[in-house]
């Protein structure tokens, strides 16, 4: 069975695993060796734009293939928050990147509540706001604020997952990208 080093730019125990899944789904059969480190962003801890999460999940891609060099794949994976409208989203930029090329796709987004929304615009990041909000502690490594609004039909890593299984189409669609 081939390996496939992974590293993840992340020590968050949910973005180890949605990337393990979505890896294991794509290449079934290799076995999938993920690893998660800690890498800069480079952009602010609550992006709050699409641009900047998307260049968030590229740099920590990037920042980790840097640090650790003798891998397979790197990939960021970065939650933001955007103001299309009226109201708050949240999403994600999943960012994936091999020795040869690169691939990226976004989560769905879903409506913030107007307290989280009120809370973000002072400054707090949407983990911090949804453990005050709902009185949890470290939600954004458990199921996130997804897993709580839905009332854990979708926790945070299946959020993620299919935008792993996205960004990884150049990957095993090569003779296209």
């Amino acid at each position: 069975m081939e390996e496939i080093k992974l590293i993840v730019a992340s020590r968050n125990p949910v973005k180890i695993e949605c990337a393990e899944k979505g890896f294991s789904r794509v290449f079934p059969k290799s076995k999938i060796l993920a690893r998660g480190i800690a890498v800069e962003s480079g952009v602010a801890d609550q992006p709050m734009t699409d641009a900047e999460t998307l260049e968030g999940a590229k740099n920590r891609a990037e920042n980790a293939k840097a640090s650790e060099p003798e891998a397979d794949f790197w990939i960021g994976i970065e939650g933001g928050i955007a103001e299309p409208s009226s109201t708050m989203e949240a999403f994600a930029w999943v960012y994936i990147i091999s020795k040869d090329r690169n691939g990226k796709a976004r989560t769905a987004s879903f409506d913030l509540p107007p307290k989280i929304q009120a809370l973000i615009h002072q400054g707090i990041e949407l983990g911090v706001a949804d453990d005050m909000v709902f009185d949890r502690s470290n939600s954004k490594q458990k199921s996130g604020a997804v897993g709580i609004l839905t009332h854990d039909l979708i926790n945070r890593a299946q959020y993620y997952e299919p935008a792993v299984i996205l960004a990884l189409i150049p990957f095993v669609n090569t003779e296209l990208y």
